[in-house]
């Protein structure tokens, strides 16, 4: 009836979401969405930030600049330094959420029919984006240790595909798999995008979740080492996971000329960010509440990530393999006996939920992999899953 475009003529939605109607069933045990631990928000940190913003309410209620309050830039400079990675303000863009981000990179960027590559398995939302930006997608497989450079040269270097865009990738503590990405890969890939000339996109929203093992300078730190590469890098990062999905806050760091034209295409979807919530970011930031509360959110997922991969060695006897990771929000995991959407049925008929790995893959899907997020669900609820979990095979 309606003259809908092409990419919205019969959309698809969210997998993940889809499974949000289960949420409110009395008794549910969720380890589906990527949500933080609400119990761990820094209620009270949040309160004296806002307090702080409150001081100049003419700021906060009126519009702002579209790359962002000044006061939000510098502390988000700031923590970019802390992170070993210099950027200009110039360079910086902040968004509404870090797929907003996204967005507006692949609105400047890419045109229909444009290749672009990305990690499998990958964020549903981000296959999402590019199939309605009428993108040409072509995976890159993962490994325990992230995306395979050694694949990704020799599909470049045959001529396969041919002048790609960009490359998105999470290197550290992946969404869905929890790998990261290592040190010689990363420079790796660093090379190839400076040779064949794309855009890396590195989203890092989990990296400051470490709780075991040695970190990995971002892509964007470590570009220094390789000429030219620099020119090929775009980074997103989001106060989502470490502070509060609900103040919205992302950011984009990019080459000048490709961070002025997200500026523009911002221009015309919101005008800018919220600057009441960029404000309370900024007030939370300089008080150096993140710093002190980061730790606790740290420990807690630990024993969480623990919990889940302790009791999942004990009680499914190797009926789901997994992957244990040395940080993030998922386990990534292998049903044995194959089809973890049929083994989800059963799960929800037994009061659990998990997302199926067809919902992480732009193709050649894996039937029998799943995501568990571990770090919404108490400890209680995290043993009591995997039980539930157990008499669902």
């Amino acid at each position: 009836m309606y003259p809908f475009t092409a990419p919205f003529d019969n959309p698809a939605g969210s997998p993940i979401r889809e499974l949000f109607k289960y949420l409110g069933e009395p008794g549910m045990i969720s380890f589906a969405g990527g949500y933080p631990a609400a119990e761990l928000f820094d209620a009270e940190g949040l309160q004296r930030a806002t307090e702080q913003a409150w001081r100049a309410p003419a700021k906060c209620l009126q519009y702002g600049p579209t790359d962002g309050l000044p006061e939000l830039k510098d502390e988000i400079i700031a923590l970019m330094r802390q992170r070993g990675a210099a950027c200009a303000a110039a360079e910086l863009v902040v968004t509404t959420g870090s797929q907003q981000s996204f967005d507006l990179l692949l609105r400047v960027l890419v045109a229909a029919g444009d290749t672009v590559l990305t990690e499998q398995p990958a964020y549903p939302a981000t296959v999402q984006a590019l199939r309605l930006q009428q993108a040409n997608v072509v995976t890159v497989p993962v490994d325990a240790y992230g995306i395979d450079t050694d694949r990704l040269a020799a599909l470049l270097d045959s001529g396969t595909v041919k002048a790609p865009k960009l490359l998105y990738t999470v290197p550290t503590f992946a969404n869905p798999t929890g790998a990261t990405l290592t040190r010689e890969r990363r420079l790796a890939l660093l090379a190839l995008a400076a040779k064949h000339r794309f855009v890396i996109v590195e989203y890092e929203p989990y990296a400051e979740l470490r709780f075991s093992g040695e970190g990995v300078p971002s892509l964007l730190a470590l570009s220094e080492q390789v000429p030219g590469s620099r020119d090929w890098l775009v980074y997103f990062g989001s106060l989502s996971k470490i502070i509060a999905p609900g103040l919205r806050v992302g950011w984009t760091v990019a080459p000048k000329e490709i961070a002025r034209r997200c500026v523009v295409a911002k221009q015309t979807v919101d005008l800018c960010s919220s600057p009441l919530t960029q404000a309370i970011a900024a007030a939370y930031l300089a008080q150096g509440s993140l710093d002190t509360h980061l730790p606790r959110i740290i420990e807690a997922y630990r024993r969480k990530c623990e919990t889940l991969c302790d009791e999942m060695a004990r009680v499914l006897d190797g009926a789901i393999e997994f992957h244990r990771p040395e940080g993030g929000m998922f386990v990534w995991a292998r049903c044995r006996a194959g089809d973890s959407s049929a083994l989800l049925k059963r799960a929800i008929d037994n009061k659990v939920l998990f997302v199926p790995g067809r919902a992480f893959y732009a193709d050649n899907v894996d039937e029998a992999t799943l995501r568990l997020s571990f770090t919404a669900p108490s400890i209680d609820d995290i043993r009591e899953g995997v039980r539930r979990l157990a008499i669902s095979l």
